[in-house]
């Protein structure tokens, strides 16, 4: 199409009204009342519930912009839920936000399984956050000899990354070669923060001293994408983005069939199915359904729902013990999750975090392992009722809500 006739295509368009805001301070109830009559008057829609909110507006900087209202996801509470680990050793209640009827009677049922087995135990084998600049060069020489003066000025190239954060630390700096393209991965220890915007600010500060100082001159981009933000990747499932967090039971076989009416053969046999067909789709998670208690979880908690790209991933192992017991882990090797910064502050948010005994300081790799268990409760219990076949019956019983 021609300048002409784009030009043309622009003037016939109608003119639409611009979404009012203040430039000083749209965080008040009244900016956010003129945006909410200028929805009704544009759209001629009732909104006589996404008004209603219970906090003020003041506190939504840097959360949200041209603020109107709420979202109202009804919140349920799965559990009790044991839960021992290096931050965890007791019961937690378990608030999941959802309208997917049976996920909280379903999670409900695998945290009773945990239980009668003594509670899940999690391990959080690392915990690190990325950015991944790529630097640009003539010849794969040049990007070879670059990558060894990184070597030798990590430390001096993490103290200019770490004038960013009084938290973020530089753990190490991963390269991999590519034509004549050097990519670095800057993996950081991000603190109860999830790290994003961290790891961002402190390596473009990183990069911006490489720039000065790497002679001859060197140009790069901030982020080559092998960070993967907010995608699921191999490079994550190796090297992990976030925590890479692992639950673990061992099931007896008496305790198995009495509470999920299945057996440690059955259950056996179909993990091996599932594995097949995780192979046979190329799925990122050979497990069951991961995705669903963390997002419940993210949403009641304040998390970044657009992480569950990368967290639902994970590896499922079980193993037939010589007395007849199941063992059954699974590993989350891209965890991403907070319990201070970005939406964990805000009112509804905070009060589930405070209901697990998690927001703040320090109390990160608490909810981290809290939210380990609760996946590994989520796929025995829907593992469990394929095999038994009241799958479907559950669903039509609890999942059905239709005008």
């Amino acid at each position: 199409m021609s300048n002409d006739q784009n030009q043309n295509t622009a003037q016939t368009l109608p003119a639409m009204a611009k979404i009012p805001r203040d430039r000083l301070n749209d965080y008040t109830a009244e900016s956010t009342a003129i945006r909410q009559g200028f929805i009704k008057e544009q759209t001629k829609t009732a909104i006589d519930h996404i008004t209603h909110s219970s906090f003020d507006p003041a506190m939504l900087p840097g959360n949200i912009e041209n603020f109107v209202g709420v979202a109202q996801v009804p919140i349920g509470l799965a559990g009790p839920l044991y839960v021992h680990g290096d931050h965890t050793n007791g019961h937690y209640y378990i608030p999941m936000a959802t309208t997917e009827g049976t996920l909280v009677a379903s999670y409900s049922r695998g945290m009773r399984l945990l239980n009668a087995c003594g509670g899940a135990r999690v391990t959080i084998a690392e915990r690190v956050m990325q950015r991944a600049p790529v630097f640009h060069f003539d010849c794969a020489a040049d990007a070879r000899a670059f990558g060894a003066w990184v070597a030798d000025n990590t430390s001096t190239i993490a103290a200019a990354a770490e004038t960013t954060t009084s938290v973020g630390k530089l753990r190490d700096i991963q390269q991999w070669c590519v034509g004549p393209k050097h990519f670095l991965r800057f993996n950081y220890e991000t603190g109860d923060a999830a790290g994003q915007n961290m790891a961002g600010k402190a390596t473009q500060a990183a990069c911006e001293w490489i720039r000065e100082n790497y002679k001859p001159s060197v140009s790069y981009t901030l982020s080559g994408a092998i960070d993967t933000d907010k995608k699921h990747s191999a490079m994550n499932t190796l090297h992990s983005r976030g925590a890479r967090v692992i639950a673990e039971i061992v099931i007896p076989c008496d305790t198995l069939q009495s509470i999920m009416g299945v057996t440690v053969q059955q259950l056996f046999k179909g993990r091996n199915v599932s594995n097949l067909g995780g192979l046979l789709a190329g799925t990122a998670n050979n497990g069951m359904h991961a995705a669903n208690g963390l997002a419940a979880l993210f949403i009641a908690t304040g998390q970044d729902a657009a992480n569950i790209a990368e967290s639902h991933a994970g590896m499922t192992y079980v193993e037939m013990r010589d007395n007849g017991d199941l063992y059954w882990s699974i590993t989350l090797p891209s965890l991403i999750v907070a319990t201070y910064g970005g939406g964990t502050g805000l009112a509804t948010q905070k009060e589930c975090l405070d209901i697990l005994g998690c927001y703040g300081a320090d109390k990160v790799g608490k909810f981290i392992e809290i939210c380990a268990a609760t996946v590994l409760a989520g796929e025995l219990s829907l593992a469990s009722a394929v095999l038994a076949g009241d799958w479907v019956d559950a669903h039509d019983k609890l999942g059905r809500n239709r005008p």
